[in-house]
């Protein structure tokens, strides 16, 4: 009973032969042959299998690279016998061709380039496979480039670069953060600078009006007083009060002023004289 039948597993078919010779292929199930004259030359497998190809190579730049690249291919269903009687070593072929096809490929590339462009040597590989596997019963599902190495040295001065570059990057960077911190600081100062001299204006136009109305009011009061001796004593008043400032301040450096009451009418005189050449100037 053995001798007659025989079964073939699913995603799998098995090649009949005659006295040596091609007879049909048997398919998943249940199969009967006649005992001595038909034997299974080979089972196939109809599942998709990878082969992982190390390739190396040279590119443009002259830099030493190992490819790996993943090939996927199965069995084609209506070519079996092309896949069975046509190829002694299937993965052999194919190795060979993946060898020619990248090292076709890559040299043509700079080291980047081929980071960049492994996605195209891929489908290159698979495009190239698919025409000349197709013939001896093979179809090519996909290639991929799943790898890119490199020496370890040219790795390492990759790496610097890099470094090296993003370190120019970020002192650009902070540079122009510390120059904008800069422009804004010194924006602020001159606003700071223009609202203080807005607020001494204020106080100075403040302390004018208070002495002009304490003027008035003073020679309101004091019949036969003008508005020269009044401001003569307010002087008077602010130069002792300026006295007592300077020597109750602990922090005070020597300082030497006159100090008789003649001075006070120099000193009216004094700015009587600016505020009129300022006038002028107007």
């Amino acid at each position: 009973m053995g001798l007659i039948f025989f079964t073939v597993k699913q995603q799998s078919c098995a090649v009949i032969e005659r006295f040596g010779k091609y007879k049909r292929i048997a398919k998943s199930g249940l199969h009967c042959k006649i005992p001595f004259i038909d034997t299974v030359s080979t089972k196939l497998s109809l599942k998709i299998k990878q082969l992982d190809v190390s390739v190396e190579t040279k590119t443009k730049d002259n830099v030493f690279v190992n490819l790996l690249v993943a090939v996927q291919y199965r069995v084609l269903q209506d070519k079996v016998y092309e896949a069975c009687y046509m190829l002694q070593d299937p993965e052999e072929q194919i190795k060979a061709f993946v060898f020619d096809l990248v090292r076709a490929q890559v040299p043509l590339l700079d080291l980047d380039d081929v980071f960049s462009k492994k996605d195209d040597i891929a489908v290159a590989v698979k495009t190239e496979l698919e025409g000349q596997m197709a013939e001896f019963g093979y179809g090519i599902i996909k290639a991929l480039v799943t790898d890119v190495n490199p020496d370890r040295n040219v790795k390492a001065a990759m790496n610097e670069i890099n470094t090296a570059q993003r370190l120019r990057i970020a002192a650009t960077e902070k540079g122009e953060a510390e120059k904008i911190m800069k422009i804004k600081q010194a924006e602020a100062e001159a606003d700071a600078s223009i609202l203080h001299g807005k607020g001494i204006a204020g106080q100075r136009q403040a302390i004018i009006e208070g002495l002009g109305d304490s003027v008035e009011e003073f020679i309101k009061q004091i019949p036969g007083t003008d508005a020269t001796r009044v401001m003569d004593m307010v002087l008077m008043i602010q130069y002792i009060d300026t006295l007592k400032e300077i020597g109750g301040s602990s922090k005070s450096n020597v300082v030497f002023v006159p100090n008789t009451p003649g001075n006070v009418k120099d000193l009216a005189g004094q700015i009587q004289e600016t505020v009129f050449a300022a006038q002028k100037l107007e």
